[in-house]
């Protein structure tokens, strides 16, 4: 019986042990071998690219202190801290199978993360909260997008993306290294960040292309432009117009969601676009309308040392109800957003730039939260000038030093530290800041 048991171990044993061995010119081993392989994914799969980039930086704001704070308005969390902050901006990794030029059925796939102070901000875009240097926090996760993508052998090709994704809305972008300037400008601070839903493309020929998609809503996971009468969505359209020989862009945007918009990210489910997000049972018929224009020109003349753009913005919304933190304030949802700016980048040589930034943003009867728990109107006019100093050292680096100025109405808010009131003024709010950039 010992024998017998002892027999049973040792071929067990054996057969385990040719299942491991690379050489061994056993069937069953070979068969497990390519089991195991044919379940792992590759490292090094064809097509699939890993890019990305570590922003580093300082500012310094020449407003607020103390234990209070105070924030600019139009600037965000990580470009408002008091005084002097050392900043972790992002590191962000972008992984992607893009598709081939082929017009032909295939599909692919990207993800874009971002761990730092600016996706701390991303990931809870709640404009009402008060920065300060105590908000600063570079351990934060945002997932910027996630999407699959296909393309359906249909005329040019017709192009679906399928998840998350970022909004084709406004001239600048979430990633700073990829914008004029190091702060985000104030029509980016009102424009949507992304969306989920499925968005279509197409390219009818060299110099025309749209968009056309449906999602739940701006900034949301989740579907919340419902009511009580239905569901609701958004429908995103553009249309682009490139001129013969690829030097000039014109991009034409437009958003409609069929009810108030609310972002899933924030504590109080304020909108972050940021129209007010009222409760489930509006009144009058809530909706949001966005109009955003944009376009850029490097003229021949300036052997593609100078780069004009413009960037303008229209954000309406009508309806009436309550504000989900405050169900005993009725308020009017009429809000309207406009705005415009304007930049210009010259590229003195292989190393240096200089880029300037000026905008005008205009708010009519937006309901904030006022500093009692009640609601303001009239935040007004906004204005800001930046100018920044590019230097493209070695390959891959980046460094960029930087000036702003904010001034208008309401442009600065002091919050109250532990005694004392909370106020507002009209500035102005200075800005200086550095940033290194190392892009792979």
């Amino acid at each position: 019986m010992i024998k017998q048991v002892t027999s049973t171990i040792a071929a067990l044993f054996a057969a385990f042990s040719l299942s491991l061995a690379d050489s061994s010119p056993d069937v069953s081993a070979k068969d497990t071998k390519k089991m195991v392989q044919n379940n792992f994914v590759e490292t090094a799969q064809k097509g699939v690219k890993l890019s990305g980039y570590v922003d580093a930086g300082y500012s310094y704001n020449f407003t607020g202190g103390g234990v209070g704070s105070s924030d600019v308005t139009g600037r965000l969390g990580s470009d408002s801290a008091a005084r002097g902050d050392f900043n972790l901006y992002a590191v962000k990794l972008a992984l992607e199978k893009a598709l081939s030029s082929e017009n032909k059925a295939q599909a692919g796939f990207r993800a874009d993360v971002m761990i730092g102070e600016d996706a701390h901000y991303l990931a809870n875009r709640d404009s009402y909260t008060a920065y300060n240097n105590y908000d600063q926090n570079s351990n934060e996760l945002f997932l910027e997008q996630a999407y699959v993508s296909v393309r359906a052998p249909v005329g040019n090709g017709w192009d679906f993306k399928v998840g998350k994704f970022v909004s084709p809305l406004g001239y600048e972008v979430i990633e700073r290294p990829a914008n004029m300037n190091v702060t985000y400008g104030l029509l980016w601070n009102q424009m949507p960040l992304y969306y989920t839903g499925v968005l279509s493309s197409y390219k009818f020929d060299d110099y025309l292309d749209g968009k056309l998609g449906v999602v739940n809503g701006s900034n949301t996971d989740n579907n919340l432009t419902t009511s009580g009468n239905g569901d609701g969505c958004a429908v995103l359209a553009s249309l682009n117009v490139t001129a013969p020989g690829g030097n000039a862009t014109w991009s034409n945007n437009f958003q409609y969601s069929s009810n108030s918009e609310s972002d899933s990210s924030s504590y109080y489910g304020w909108s972050s676009t940021p129209v007010l997000a009222l409760d489930a049972n509006p009144n009058g018929n809530p909706y949001t309308f966005i109009y955003n224009s944009w376009g850029n020109w490097a003229p021949k003349f300036a052997d593609d040392k100078l780069l004009l753009a413009f960037n303008a913005l229209l954000l309406t919304t009508g309806g009436t109800g309550y504000l989900n933190s405050f169900p005993v304030y009725p308020v009017s949802a009429n809000y309207t957003a406009y705005g415009f700016g304007a930049y210009a980048k010259y590229q003195f040589n292989d190393w240096f730039s200089l880029a300037s930034r000026g905008e005008y943003l205009g708010i009519s009867n937006s309901a904030y939260p006022d500093n009692s728990g009640g609601l303001s109107k009239n935040v007004g006019n906004l204005w800001e000038y930046t100018i920044t100093a590019g230097f493209n050292v070695i390959d891959n680096l980046l460094i960029r030093a930087e000036y702003r100025l904010d001034w208008g109405n309401h442009a600065v808010n002091n919050f109250a530290t532990t005694s004392g009131s909370n106020s507002t003024s009209q500035g102005p709010a200075h800005y200086a800041g550095a940033e290194v950039v190392y892009s792979f």
